[in-house]
């Protein structure tokens, strides 16, 4: 896609600029409302009514006979009160609050940028569109997983629901690098190395929502050791290679704690090229890659050895964002670097 209207360009850019900053809003919001397990408060998907909270008593307590009914409260939360509902309702409120004002806040841009420019040229924008009402419908499908034989959603579902909302925000922050058009000389270094790390990163992501939302971070509270071995206690070598191994809690932190470890060699390869090669532009994208990186682990370790304190796993998950946007930006001026004639 290429805008030559000026204008028009900047405006798209900073439209790009303000959904990256409440896409990544949401994905906060979202870990936080998984890790106060509040998730399963609003039973009903109300795709429209749903924006409006309840503001009377009938109204609060419709929505907490609802919640009565699943599984999370029998269970769980039987002995809830309407106050401590409230504190997870409205941390899932907001979650679905910030999801529609997201694709408003897309949808009606699109169009009036579709009517200065032409629909061919802001095709990328419409997939990004369709990907965030797929979302809405990914959350649901999560929720729903929930609601009927178990007190916690699927494992899956939450997973590939946070995926989709990494693959939405790097698509909407890469349309914003394009168009800014910002070019480096002096680059020297295989892209497919940049790639391969950019996946590995996402499959931890993957991972890290198997771990968040099976609560595998609080089976073992050791490290490097998980219990008395580097292995886990409780699992055969054998499961590792079982269908069931992305349901058993120790093997889900296992595979977390050294895909770690893999990304962090790999990186240190990316590393030593850029050294290698004299790219001086690219060392301080690289640093900041490293600096995340590490702080990341360290961010990690501190959440399984306090037994997934709050504080810890919400920092984990905001700096997953940071480390990711900074590889794609690595990417990109990579990608997209000056050619000097």
């Amino acid at each position: 896609m290429y805008i030559d209207n000026i204008s028009i360009k900047k405006s798209i850019t900073s439209w790009l600029l303000f959904m990256f900053w409440i896409i990544s809003i949401m994905i906060i919001v979202g870990g936080l409302t998984r890790l106060t397990d509040s998730g399963l408060s609003i039973t009903q998907w109300e795709l429209f009514s749903g924006f409006i909270p309840p503001l009377t008593d009938i109204s609060w307590n419709k929505y907490f006979d609802l919640y009565k009914e699943i599984p999370e409260f029998k269970l769980q939360n039987y002995d809830m009160t309407m106050a401590e509902f409230k504190v997870i309702f409205w941390w899932e409120w907001i979650h679905r609050f910030l999801g529609r004002l997201i694709g408003i806040s897309f949808l009606i841009p699109l169009i009036y940028f579709t009517y200065r420019t032409s629909f061919k040229q802001m095709l990328n924008y419409y997939i990004i569109f369709f990907l965030i009402c797929f979302q809405g419908f990914i959350g649901w499908y999560m929720v729903s997983s929930g609601l009927v034989d178990r007190v916690d959603v699927s494992h899956y579902r939450l997973s590939l629901h946070l995926f989709i909302a990494f693959i939405i925000l790097s698509l909407v922050f890469w349309k914003f690098l394009k168009l800014t058009n910002i070019r480096i000389n002096q680059i020297n270094i295989k892209l497919n190395l940049i790639k391969f790390f950019l996946l590995l990163l996402f499959l931890q992501l993957i991972i890290g929502a198997f771990v968040s939302g099976m609560d595998a971070g609080k089976i073992y509270n050791t490290w490097p050791l998980m219990g008395s071995s580097y292995f886990p206690d409780d699992s055969m070598i054998s499961d590792f290679f079982s269908l069931k191994v992305f349901d058993d809690q120790s093997l889900v932190q296992f595979i977390h704690r050294n895909l770690a470890y893999l990304i962090v060699i790999i990186y240190f390869y990316m590393l030593y090229f850029v050294l290698k090669n004299g790219n001086i532009n690219l060392r301080i994208p690289i640093f900041i890659i490293g600096i995340s990186l590490l702080f990341q682990i360290f961010l990690g370790v501190l959440t399984i050895l306090s037994g997934v304190k709050m504080l810890y796993a919400s920092l984990h998950q905001i700096n997953s964002i940071l480390i990711i946007l900074s590889t794609l930006y690595f990417l990109y001026i990579v990608k997209y670097k000056e050619t000097i004639y």
